[in-house]
């Protein structure tokens, strides 16, 4: 019998590949960029940064920024901290604007004015950061301190909604985890003032985050 190649139609494959880059282009959100770049120092740990996390950023200058993964942790986090300072005033939009954040780096009272920018324009914004030298004035602490809070209550509620799933889930996988990030050009003597803040709050599981280097052979 006379023999001749297959022939494959790819129509059908072209199409799904379309329709598979069309539904990620719709879906997926676009990541706002971070107000502060720091050149962070290395390491050869290669540990990954878990799901629940409170992040507070220290740039060359001294300047501190602050970060929370989850965003209901960071609605409670809010709504506590507007409680702490009577005169910080947000709206609903701004609230749920905050939750919709990566990192911050503000004093209070800059607050809501700093929430209705852009993320180009907050990479510009002309800040002292979030005061934590002055320790009449510390507004890390309580950041930290109702930070810390929200997310235990965050994790709290993961943990229980893995149980009712059926899962076998640990504790210690949904505690927050508290981890610094230092520019390696910053003073030694601000990165000792911001782990202060964590001894204060007795908080003493902190993690540090380095770019990774090829371990010694």
């Amino acid at each position: 019998m006379p023999k001749s190649s297959p022939s494959i139609d790819m129509t059908p494959m072209v199409d799904l590949a379309f329709l598979l880059v069309t539904f990620f282009m719709l879906a997926a959100s676009i990541r706002p960029s971070d107000p502060v770049d720091v050149d962070i120092p290395t390491s050869i740990s290669d540990v990954a940064i878990p799901a629940n996390v409170v992040l507070v950023t220290i740039d060359a200058g001294g300047r501190v920024f602050f970060k929370m993964s989850d965003s209901e942790a960071k609605r409670e986090l809010i709504n506590n901290m507007m409680s702490k300072y009577k005169g910080l005033k947000l709206t609903e939009k701004q609230v749920e604007e905050f939750t919709l954040m990566e990192t911050f780096g503000c004093t209070v009272s800059e607050l809501p004015q700093y929430i209705d920018l852009s993320s180009d324009e907050r990479r510009q914004f002309n800040t002292p950061g979030i005061p934590y030298l002055d320790s009449t004035n510390n507004q890390l602490k309580d950041w930290i301190y109702y930070g810390n809070a929200a997310a235990v209550n965050s994790g709290r509620t993961a943990f229980e909604d893995a149980q009712i799933m059926g899962e076998n889930p640990e504790v210690k996988d949904y505690l927050p985890k508290f981890i610094l990030r230092v520019d390696s050009k910053t003073l030694y003597a601000n990165a000792q003032k911001v782990i202060d803040v964590f001894r204060d709050l007795d908080l003493n599981n902190l993690n540090f985050i380095t770019s990774l280097e090829m371990a010694p052979l």
